[in-house]
């Protein structure tokens, strides 16, 4: 009989993924107590204040750059999500010669360095002649973001039954009615996943967005390393502590949805 070992049973895998989640979470969570201190110093804890939150939510330019990161999350979001869902049906139908290359790219800004795909997308804008702005920032998160939401939906239409399509045409459904009828239902939770996948990317990119926008186009991400390069404040992390909030929202439903049995 073959021994079967779990991979926490060997010397020291329990220990080396405990300091693994501390390193990657301890931070975030000093940066978030932080976030409730009534020093201005952001290091020196001295009592419990929410002034620093009372201070980001009156501070106009930290409002108009969180109005354009949700302007472009969301524009971004409707189109990826577009786009991937057209993807996924294609690619799930019947086999065609070069699927295995088309699915292969559709995937590559995954792997792709940001600061390459960054660095590449001006060079194209620029070779345009687009001036940069919230239009090319929004075209930008639109391509970056095609596949998180493809994934998703891709993963729900491998797993639907075929007998399904089979059985509406058998009824003298045609395309469109079996895609309205059967498939989109039925696919909805992967596309619900994909589009809070492509929002949360989208809403947290900065790499990308600092490099294709313009004058009047700066979103949240950008405003917040603008704020650090003059000191870090209990300011910066009261900001950085609600956009961890909304990722942590937007990514719980993701999962959540993605889950859902049809």
């Amino acid at each position: 009989m073959q021994n079967s070992h779990k991979l926490w049973q060997f010397r020291g895998v329990s220990t080396t993924a405990l300091l693994a989640f501390v390193y990657l979470y301890l931070p975030i969570v000093v940066l978030v107590v932080l976030s409730f201190n009534a020093n201005r110093i952001a290091t020196l804890w001295t009592g419990f204040s929410l002034d620093w939150y009372l201070q980001v939510m009156d501070n106009d330019n930290i409002l108009r750059a969180t109005r354009n990161s949700l302007i472009i999350a969301s524009g971004a979001t409707v189109l990826s999500t577009l786009f991937a869902t057209m993807a996924a049906l294609a690619m799930s139908g019947r086999r065609f010669r070069g699927q295995a290359a088309i699915n292969a790219m559709l995937g590559l800004p995954l792997l792709v360095p940001e600061i390459v795909t960054a660095v590449a997308t001006l060079l194209f804008f620029l070779a345009l002649g687009l001036e940069l702005g919230l239009t090319t920032v929004l075209i930008a998160h639109t391509v970056f973001c095609i596949p998180f939401a493809y994934l998703p939906i891709r993963a729900r239409l491998a797993g639907l039954d075929p007998r399904l399509a089979e059985a509406a045409a058998d009824l003298y459904a045609g395309p469109f009615a079996t895609f309205r009828r059967v498939t989109l239902p039925l696919i909805l939770p992967g596309i619900l996943s994909g589009a809070m996948l492509a929002f949360i990317v989208s809403l947290d990119d900065f790499v990308i967005t600092f490099f294709v926008a313009g004058a009047g186009a700066t979103t949240l991400p950008v405003y917040i390393f603008g704020l650090i390069r003059m000191g870090i404040t209990p300011e910066v992390n009261a900001v950085s502590a609600l956009l961890l909030l909304v990722s942590i929202v937007f990514v719980v439903l993701s999962y959540w949805l993605g889950k859902r049995q049809a």
